[in-house]
């Protein structure tokens, strides 16, 4: 790989809007040269999802999302019949014995079993789930398997297998193969342990959540609109936020959601307004403990101070969106 490849990955994924260090500009690009799946790992709200939407526009290739759930199987993720089409179809071959070029791909008349199940096991009639619809889409292609922590081992199997050999069998139909690999972007909440056989398989990168810097450069790119003080203040009062003992730890999502709210109020300093961030915490923290914490008047007094004098005496980020590109401040990419 080389520098330029990296600067123009960079401004690609910056136009779209998402801040990336080098360390996850590296890990996007071995993706594509190894063409191996990359496996993101980190706490919610920390931009994994977020990577491949702006990866895609960056790239200009066409996302297939596949959500995992529990009980997630073949018939959901590779191929399924439209049987109400299917049945409908026979029934009008059936009912009126004609030919069947406005139903199916055939020159034969329906009149044996034979001439039906080919007509109705036609192409028209096959359901392509995303991972069916990655492996036959001609053309750049990213498939992001989102959250695959949540899906069962036996998925897993599956997905190496489908991914090892690029291609996937309908036995009606035959074997479709990729004329194009697609890129795979895995992520994960660590929610359970993944396989080792998986992980092997993968590259691999862990996305934390944003230092102040990055996280202040994030808030410019998505709410440019916003005076840059209050913002100071808001990711400062997060950071500190994100130290305490919560159920939930705020990520770079709702900051920038709270932050929307409190512009929306016409909120200048949290100082001069500390009643609208109880107002506004629904933005924020998304449990009863949480904002309950936060509500609390002596902490939340001396979380305004200590902030307040955090954002007094920091430097603020530079005009440059490039000026800290590669210059080790941060470990953390994020999505925003």
């Amino acid at each position: 790989m080389s520098q330029q490849r990296l600067d123009e990955l960079d401004t690609r994924l910056r136009d779209t809007g998402y801040i990336a260090d080098r360390a996850l500009l590296v890990a996007l690009d071995l993706m594509q040269i190894l063409s191996k799946p990359l496996l993101l790992e980190g706490e919610a709200g920390v931009g994994k999802t977020g990577i491949a939407t702006s990866l895609a526009d960056a790239l200009d290739a066409k996302l297939i999302r596949l959500q995992c759930y529990e009980g997630l199987d073949a018939q959901q993720v590779l191929y399924d019949w439209d049987y109400q089409r299917q049945l409908l179809a026979i029934q009008m071959m059936r009912g009126t014995n004609s030919n069947l070029t406005d139903i199916a791909d055939t020159t034969s008349l329906a009149t044996d079993t034979g001439a039906m199940h080919q007509a109705i096991y036609s192409e028209q009639f096959l359901l392509k789930r995303p991972l069916f619809q990655a492996i036959s889409h001609n053309g750049p292609c990213i498939l992001l398997i989102d959250e695959i922590d949540r899906a069962d081992e036996e998925f897993e199997a599956l997905l190496l297998e489908v991914l090892a050999e690029n291609q996937v069998t309908v036995p009606e139909l035959g074997t479709y193969t990729a004329t194009s690999k697609p890129l795979v972007i895995l992520t994960s909440n660590a929610v359970r342990s993944l396989s080792d056989a998986l992980r092997r398989r993968c590259l691999y990168h862990y996305i934390d959540f944003p230092d102040t810097y990055k996280e202040r450069q994030i808030v410019r790119a998505r709410l440019p609109q916003v005076d840059e003080a209050l913002a100071a203040q808001i990711v400062s009062l997060v950071q500190r936020l994100r130290q305490e003992a919560l159920s939930k730890k705020p990520g770079v999502a709702e900051t920038l959601d709270w932050l929307a709210a409190l512009y929306a109020l016409d909120v200048k300093d949290l100082r001069n307004s500390p009643e609208q961030i109880s107002h506004t915490l629904p933005a924020l923290l998304k449990t009863r403990s949480d904002q309950q914490t936060v509500e609390n008047e002596r902490f939340l007094q001396t979380w305004l101070n200590e902030s307040a004098e955090q954002v007094e005496t920091s430097t603020p980020p530079g005009n440059s969106e490039r000026d800290d590109k590669y210059d080790g401040r941060s470990e953390s990419s994020e999505s925003v």
